[in-house]
């Protein structure tokens, strides 16, 4: 009979427990309920009213939108980069007396010229009869064609001078 009332005793304990364990679930869920509640309350209160959430994915949204827009805008830089070293950026000019009974300095000799020093030199002659430009390739700063010395000042103007450079 030892046997018997030991093992309802540890019955009646084991029930106990349960009871306890099941007030403290119940007092538990009870706490998490009001938490969450009051965190809704609060993340409602920093939106405006609003769900904090909405507000949160739509920055989201508009920060993946703005990444993409900057990667775009990137690469439509270096595209640009890449071009304008092709252009002209230095510009080199000289005017000069061609010929001695023609008055002023009206011939000319311009160089215009890319980030590489390629590019063409212009030369206007001016004569009191006619007027002839002539147009010479530049690379690197040279030409394979014969220079007269207004031309290769105009080159030099360009590649040397930083006032001049566009």
């Amino acid at each position: 009979m030892l046997d018997f009332f030991k093992t309802d005793i540890s019955i009646l304990i084991l029930f106990i427990i349960n009871i306890v364990l099941l007030v403290g679930l119940i007092i538990s869920n009870a706490r998490i309920n009001n938490i969450n509640k009051s965190t809704k309350e609060f993340l409602k209160k920093l939106g405006d009213g609003k769900d904090i959430k909405e507000d949160l994915n739509k920055y989201i949204e508009r920060i993946i939108d703005l990444e993409v827009a900057l990667s775009e805008t990137n690469t439509h830089c270096n595209k640009i980069e890449h071009q304008m070293k092709q252009c002209v950026q230095k510009v080199g000019v000289v005017r000069y007396n061609a010929y001695k009974d023609s008055g002023k300095d009206l011939s000319f000799a311009v160089a215009l010229l890319d980030e590489k020093n390629n590019g063409v030199v212009f030369n206007g002659i001016y004569s009191r009869e006619m007027s002839n430009i002539y147009a010479k390739p530049v690379i690197n700063g040279k030409s394979d064609y014969t220079l007269i010395e207004e031309e290769q000042q105009a080159i030099n103007k360009a590649t040397n001078d930083e006032n001049t450079k566009v």
